[in-house]
């Protein structure tokens, strides 16, 4: 996906993915519980929401919890569980007054049934909006939602073979991005990752794959509207060939 210009000889990218890590760090370093550090992730979060808004990006991919986080300790799991469903339920006048679609990345199934609901609401309920598309990764892997794109993409084929209307001569490429979580979004342009970790630990491993990475050594909470501003401007440099090689001018 090319980036747009927002007016100012700035290349902003269309799509970001946030890996938003180091909040357990952040606690530990100030001697707080590893909770205390996915509060104020939180609060970082609803910044960089409004943040990168501001700066015109349209679709703003956000790595909450992934499926492989159920490792982690009851107590931990339970309260980032919570803090999103409490986030859903206290922010839907934020996405309304900033026109803000919220959607959903992962296996829903895999959900408690409250945070499931409150997901399908929070996305129902903002389906029309016209702003900034905020899509919570929450209990997402990229090689998870691949496995249940390619199923899906089999399933299909299976029932439609003899249909015009369905794919036929096996899975593709094509049919696969088909059936991904969210095929009409386009892949991402620049994902983020604090922390200074060089992972991109099963975050939109289809979508990324010609993504540009931009590592911050800040721990997520630390993070501010000027950390995302050196993001972009850093991206904004980049040259981007998706494979190919640029020709040489004569």
């Amino acid at each position: 996906m090319s980036p747009e210009n927002d007016g100012t000889n700035r290349n902003i990218p269309v799509h970001v993915g946030i890996i938003m890590d180091g909040n357990g760090r952040w606690a530990k370093q100030r001697g707080l519980p590893r909770t205390a550090g996915h509060l104020e992730g939180l609060k970082t979060a609803k910044r960089m929401v409004k943040e990168a808004s501001d700066r015109g990006v349209k679709y703003l991919s956000l790595y909450v919890f992934s499926t492989e986080n159920w490792k982690r300790a009851a107590e931990e799991v339970s309260f980032i569980l919570g803090l999103v469903k409490q986030y859903l339920l206290k922010e839907m006048d934020f996405s309304r007054e900033n026109k803000i679609r919220v959607r959903h990345a992962g296996n829903m199934a895999g959900l408690p049934r409250d945070i499931a609901e409150e997901i399908r609401k929070a996305c129902e309920e903002t389906k029309d909006f016209t702003g900034m598309q905020v899509i919570l990764a929450l209990n997402y892997g990229g090689r998870d939602e691949i496995v249940r794109a390619v199923n899906r993409a089999l399933d299909a084929v299976n029932k439609n073979a003899e249909s015009s209307a369905g794919p036929r001569g096996g899975v593709t490429e094509e049919t696969v991005r088909n059936f991904l979580d969210n095929p009409d979004i386009p892949d991402p342009d620049l994902v983020i990752r604090t922390a200074g970790e060089f992972r991109v630990s099963n975050f939109l491993l289809w979508e990324g794959a010609y993504a540009e990475y931009y590592i911050s050594p800040k721990f997520w909470p630390d993070w501010t509207g000027d950390d995302l501003e050196e993001a972009i401007d850093s991206y904004g440099k980049r040259e981007r060939r998706f494979g190919g090689v640029k020709e040489a001018r004569t």
